[in-house]
């Protein structure tokens, strides 16, 4: 029996609040492109074939639309409209909750990305080879960025802040806010409600995961407790239940390190640098432009 092909979901229905309007289609290429445009090339190139968006439903035309503009019509990619999962409110519940909007589309191992987040064709080859690998069905992946590498000059950030273990596995993963580095140089936090002091080579989640099915009923019965006590703009984290189940030993969660290149727009004053990244790479022979269809 042949495994099922290679999928890549892309969470694509925030908000954009600190951004400043739609980010998930914020042009940052020569042609139009947005930084999904080149995960999407580059994680074909590197062996995903099926795609997984998940969006608001007032995005899922434009959407449509911007894909077939940039790939064409062979592109394989399904879109999941998160708001119309579950119980609905203006912002989206989170990153967990999206997983669970997407769970009827996914069959076998499978990749998570954020959108919004350019993650450079290692990071996401490191993803691939990590999810072609026998597995156990509580084995995950994590591919982990150099935190001084995922800082934005323009406002705070959050990040799950990942401990790993001898064996190079999750220890613990804290959601950790208002990141920033400090007049002092150092990079400083919060966490818990707490001030917390991080290290510039401190390994981050950036929602660069490879994941075995079995997290999604683990997902369901967390989205139940938590559905059941959530506060008005708190938000379902999938690093969150991820953290919880390494730690308590139910799962396992292989961190892999990556000096990959890191990009994201998470401020409209990021995308100038974006662009300018972007730029470079198409002059150095790296993407086409146009981006074009299949690579």
């Amino acid at each position: 029996m042949s495994s099922p092909p290679l999928t890549l979901v892309a969470l694509a229905a925030g908000l954009g609040s600190r951004f400043g309007g739609t980010k998930q289609l914020a042009e940052v290429g020569p042609h139009g492109e947005a930084v999904l445009d080149y995960t999407i090339h580059d994680a074909r190139l590197v062996g995903f074939e099926r795609f997984v968006l998940v969006v608001r439903t007032d995005l899922a035309d434009p959407v449509t639309e911007h894909l077939r503009a940039i790939h064409g019509d062979d592109l394989d990619a399904a879109l999941v409209l998160q708001d119309r999962f579950g119980p609905t409110r203006p912002k989206p519940w989170g990153t967990g909750h999206a997983m669970l909007a997407a769970a009827t589309e996914l069959h076998g191992p499978f990749g998570v990305v954020n959108a919004d987040d350019f993650y450079g064709r290692r990071g996401l080859e490191v993803l691939a080879d990590a999810l072609r690998a026998p597995a156990a069905a509580t084995e995950h992946h994590l591919v982990a960025y150099r935190l001084a590498a995922t800082l934005s000059p323009g406002g705070t950030v959050s990040r799950g802040v990942c401990t790993v273990d001898d064996a190079g596995n999750l220890a613990d993963l804290v959601e950790t806010a208002a990141i920033a580095r400090g007049s002092d140089g150092r990079i400083h936090g919060e966490a818990g409600g707490r001030p917390v002091v991080l290290e510039d080579d401190h390994p981050v989640s950036m929602n660069l995961l490879g994941l075995q099915p079995s997290i999604l009923d683990e997902l369901a019965t967390a989205w139940a407790s938590f559905r059941d006590e959530a506060t008005e703009d708190a938000e379902f984290i999938l690093p969150g239940v991820l953290g919880t189940l390494a730690d308590q030993g139910r799962a396992t969660v292989r961190v892999h390190r990556t000096d990959a290149v890191w990009h994201g727009v998470t401020y409209a004053s990021d995308a100038a640098e974006v662009r300018a990244a972007i730029a470079a790479e198409v002059a150095a022979g790296t993407y086409p432009a146009p981006l074009g269809g299949r690579p």
